[in-house]
């Protein structure tokens, strides 16, 4: 979901798969919290499944207003052309972000990673420095104070800033990319972008506030309420937030809370712009984590918080659409630290793969070292043109790009943590060492390790790779429901069902004669790409393939669709191969162009990473029908029934008696605001 927090798989429970009949932009009725008595918090409401998915789908854009190249491999419709030829930054910003990014580099050189990493802890300069520099307002127009660089620029530059401190990142994407700076630009009113912008511009630090420890990837559960004062002139919230990024040091909050439904309010969860020294709010601890060490995370609480009417943005009810909207850019922020860490991870392993002899030869030309640094190679060469051309197309504005920045997010997180992986294997024993360890006997301090245990998160922020497989999946079968939704929907009833069929058989009618054949099947469609045109033909086939797997999945299972969750994230991750192949065969053809030289290396990469991809692919398209998944849930029904508890005798579990799995309470001992960093950079 939306803020950069943590997400467990038990929330994957919750899909969206039918579409809900709630109208575009409206509220969705739940049972309203009731007030517990204690610190003005309220109990969780009780939200079944039903109630819990038309949340969801009220939250996200219900309408196609532009084209999307992703949207159309999940219908059989390739078209190159919304890609091709490879989109290019605007000259203007081009200018800027050049200029911007040789600034960049040199800072950097100056930042002490390896302390951050040591003190878990930004100094106050690194702030200061990044705030002279204008890091704080690298997407901000420039109208209102910022350096208006655009996503491409500003993907480039988190790209750099993650492979010098992960912590550094993250708190520039989350006060960017999710904080309050993008919903502002999008949803916000002229008077709040220019009282709240320029401050986020010069250094203002931003975090957003959704997760609470009841709530997760469900929304409906959301307990905080704003409940608007008799007068109408302000919302007094309550409530508490957990894993909040940037919230230990932020100046300003972007804090999503219900408003009561009523007959003067639409109610619903709405966003709040909040002022992060506001009278009632405590930061009651600052989290630790697996990596990310540097990371100001922690859990506040907000008590009778009074916000003025002016501070909401958007309308009541719109919070959760503003959270998502905003992602579909905002979620390209990931993808761009994993092509860093991939480009980190393709260095280290072809200097130490060099420099390595074991068996009479460098380690690099063993064969087994061999693959894995051929797959880090391509597929970093995949990932830069993933995120390339996706900053791209969200700057021009004039593609949807919610599946494809989704996809990139879902696809870039899983393939780096791949990566990470095979470079701590390559490095053996020193890759599981720290890097203070290895400088400590002499040896170059390389943080193999750490980029393992930093890149792992990315799995789960903005929203777990299984949550984002179903977010993916309910767009991608998007044309299916509006044609046959009611037809598969087991709450129709016969006449409904009876108007969905007469709509769906026109729909498949004109639909799926188009997935018989294609340019795939032409031996001479894209020769314009030479070499990689028969990786072009491969993803037009396999296109239409998956177009006709997901037909007769509905087919097959109609309004059960949606508890096939195995088979909606294999559909899922073909369509993210398919888009990484042709990425990565655009972005070859485009350097190709500007440079011969340079075009032949980034064909061979482009060419290795789309052999491998396929294998990757033709093995999914197997399991869509050839797999465990029956069994496997079967098998874990047992489990969670308690059937084979004694496959767990002979242990000690040490986290016994330390507390309950979810707390509602905030600790006693948590003094107020002992956590809480104020941090003021200032620009001249």
């Amino acid at each position: 979901m939306p803020e950069r927090r943590l997400a467990t798989n038990e929330e994957v429970r919750v899909t969206t798969i039918r579409e809900s009949t709630v109208p575009p932009g409206e509220g969705v009725d739940v049972p309203q919290p009731h007030a517990n008595g204690q610190h003005g918090d309220a109990q969780p409401p009780h939200v079944d499944e039903q109630q819990s998915r038309a949340v969801a789908e009220a939250a996200r854009e219900q309408e196609w207003r532009k084209p999307s190249f992703a949207k159309g491999l999940y219908l059989g419709q390739f078209d190159l052309d919304l890609i091709h030829p490879h989109p290019r930054p605007a000259p203007d910003r081009r200018d800027r972000g050049e200029h911007f990014m040789a600034d960049l580099e040199a800072y950097l050189r100056t930042v002490d990673g390896a302390q951050i990493e040591r003190d878990a802890r930004i100094p106050d300069e690194v702030y200061q420095g990044l705030a002279e520099l204008g890091c704080f307002g690298m997407k901000i127009p420039v109208e209102y104070g910022g350096l208006g660089l655009g996503q491409y620029y500003y993907n480039h530059a988190l790209t750099m800033i993650g492979t010098v401190s992960p912590a550094v990142v993250a708190l520039l994407s989350a006060h960017q990319s999710v904080g309050l700076p993008e919903p502002l630009v999008l949803a916000g009113t002229e008077e709040q972008k220019r009282q709240y912008l320029p401050r986020c511009a010069t250094g203002a630090i931003s975090a957003f506030l959704l997760t609470e420890p009841e709530v997760g990837s469900d929304p409906a559960r959301l307990r905080a309420t704003a409940v608007p004062s008799e007068d109408g002139s302000e919302y007094v919230i309550d409530g508490t937030k957990l894993w909040t990024t940037n919230g230990v040091v932020a100046e300003l909050l972007v804090v999503m809370a219900r408003v009561p439904r009523s007959d003067e309010h639409r109610g619903g969860i709405s966003a709040f712009i909040v002022e992060a020294d506001a009278p009632g709010i405590t930061v009651h601890r600052r989290n630790s984590f697996m990596g990310l060490r540097g990371l100001e995370n922690g859990l506040t609480s907000l008590r009778e918080v009074r916000v003025p009417k002016e501070n909401l943005i958007g309308r009541e009810g719109e919070g959760l659409k503003i959270a998502l909207t905003t992602l579909n850019a905002g979620r390209l922020a990931i993808p761009a630290i994993c092509a860093g860490a991939g480009k980190w991870s393709l260095k280290i392993a072809r200097e130490w793969s060099k420099a390595r002899v074991q068996w009479g030869k460098p380690i690099g030309e063993h064969a087994a070292v061999a693959h894995k640094i051929a797959f880090i190679a391509a597929t970093t060469f995949a990932l830069e043109a993933v995120v390339d051309l996706s900053g791209v197309l969200a700057d021009e504005g004039r593609k949807d790009i919610r599946i494809e920045a989704a996809l990139a997010k879902l696809w870039a997180s899983e393939m780096a943590w791949k990566i990470a992986d095979d470079l701590v294997q390559i490095r053996g024993g020193r890759g599981f060492e720290t890097a203070p360890s290895l400088a400590a006997r002499g040896e170059r301090a390389v943080p193999a390790e750490q980029m393992l245990r930093d890149l792992r998160i990315n799995r789960i922020f903005e929203g777990s790779s299984e949550i984002m497989r179903l977010l993916i999946a309910r767009e991608a079968v998007d044309a299916h429901l509006k044609a046959a939704g009611d037809l598969i929907d087991p709450h129709q009833d016969l006449a409904g069902k009876l108007k969905a069929a007469v709509s769906a058989s026109g729909f498949y009618a004109r639909w799926l004669p188009q997935l018989v054949a294609g340019k795939g099947d032409i031996p001479t469609a894209f020769d314009e790409f030479g070499a990689l045109a028969t990786h072009l033909r491969y993803v037009e086939r396999t296109s239409r393939k998956l177009a006709r797997e997901t037909f007769y999945g509905m087919a097959r299972w109609q309004g059960g669709l949606e508890h096939k969750q195995g088979f909606l994230a294999r559909v899922v991750d073909i369509g993210a191969e398919l888009f990484a192949v042709s990425a990565s065969c655009v972005r070859a053809m485009m350097i190709a162009a500007d440079s011969p030289e340079d075009g032949k290396a980034a064909y061979q990469l482009a060419a290795t990473f789309a052999e491998q991809s396929r294998h990757r692919t033709e093995r999914l398209l197997d399991e869509l029908w050839h797999n465990t998944d029956a069994t496997d849930e079967r098998l874990a029904e047992r489990v969670l029934d308690g059937r084979y508890t004694w496959l767990e005798q002979g242990i000690v579990d040490v986290s016994e008696g330390t507390g309950p799995w979810i707390t509602e309470e905030i600790p006693a001992d948590a003094a107020e605001n002992v956590a809480r960093r104020v941090i003021r950079p200032t620009t001249a």
